[in-house]
């Protein structure tokens, strides 16, 4: 229930609670059952049975600790449910590499892709201080000023629900953070943020008051910044011949933290990023899905090889023993002061 400092890449140096995400929970939770009509929206029973597992995979990792394996097969089956009961697929992908309709089987790959990937992309960037509660509120917020703008309510309310949601828990994660959500918290926001891209996606190009052509790639951006980062970290791991779900401190947040940032400056750089790829997704859909896709990702790839250029190698584990020898020099005083 705690989660323990471990002097190599996790950044606090006493135990914090990590149950944070059961609130999120809770209240995303009853978002869904007094603002959406499930009458009207069949799917959302499904939705509810992916939550309540994913749910419980978190809380066990969170309490006991599960392995990555089991957390993985879990997802797995998550996304089953969504694909096959809800009937949630990305069946166009309009006009990226010049495709349109894809067939069945690619279509259920991409799927599996994308809600297995996004799930796990949130929790792999919840390393620093507000940081996925951050970029989830600002990508959830978006998807729901997107749906009720175009009258699709339902949707609207999770794009909403989770954004408040989040936002309540992140005034007690801000730097320095009273509780973490753990992966209770941030699995739900990478399958929430998954189930709206793949609705926006899909929806999108039909809407009449604001049709966007290039969803999937105005999707894309809208998550650039926990995608790119997991899938570049995933391919660095595989390429070094470890797991892809192995720890190590290559991710964004590290690289600026490395540079001197502070806590609460590398959330706020990461989020105006976040805000920066998204509003530019919407701005530039007009270039076509294949070139934003492609631009942007360089974009994000340029900021990655200067950021690695100018790394400096450890001073994380620098700054941790000098807080740590500054609290223990101030204890050792507060000790001879009662003796005396």
């Amino acid at each position: 229930m705690y989660d323990e400092p471990d002097n190599v890449r996790k950044l606090h140096i006493k135990p914090i609670p990590s149950l944070g995400g059961l609130g999120i929970f809770i209240g995303f939770i009853f978002c869904l059952l007094f603002g959406v009509n499930l009458s009207n929206a069949p799917e959302f029973q499904y939705y509810f049975a992916s939550f309540l597992i994913l749910f419980f995979i978190g809380l066990k990792d969170d309490i006991l600790v599960l392995s990555a394996t089991k957390k993985f097969i879990g997802q797995i089956l998550v996304a089953l449910i969504l694909i096959f009961k809800s009937n949630l697929l990305i069946t166009n992908i309009h006009g990226f590499l010049g495709l349109s309709e894809i067939d069945n089987t690619l279509s259920f790959l991409l799927t599996l892709f994308t809600i297995v990937v996004i799930t796990n992309a949130f929790n792999l960037i919840d390393g620093i201080d507000g940081l996925a509660g951050s970029v989830g509120t600002v990508s959830s917020l978006i998807f729901g000023i997107f749906f009720i703008v175009n009258g699709n309510y339902s949707y609207a309310v999770v794009g909403f629900g989770m954004a408040a949601s989040i936002s309540a828990f992140l005034f007690y994660n801000f730097q320095p953070a009273k509780i973490f959500m753990g992966d209770t918290g941030s699995l739900l926001i990478g399958l929430v943020n998954s189930i709206l891209v793949i609705k926006f996606i899909q929806a999108a190009p039909y809407y009449k008051f604001s049709a966007i052509s290039a969803s999937p790639a105005v999707g894309f951006c809208i998550l650039l910044l926990p995608l790119m980062d997991t899938l570049r970290v995933f391919g660095i791991r595989i390429l070094r011949g470890r797991s892809p779900f192995s720890p190590d401190r290559n991710h964004i947040h590290h690289l600026l933290l490395d540079k001197g940032l502070s806590h609460k400056n590398v959330t706020l750089t990461c989020t105006a990023s976040a805000i920066f790829f998204a509003v530019s997704g919407f701005l530039l859909q007009r270039v076509g899905t294949t070139w934003l896709i492609l631009g942007s990702s360089s974009v994000f790839f340029g900021v990655i090889y200067c950021l690695h250029k100018t790394r400096r190698r450890s001073p994380i584990q620098i700054v941790r023993r000098e807080v740590v020898r500054s609290r223990e020099t101030k204890e050792e005083k507060l000790v001879r002061v009662n003796s005396l």
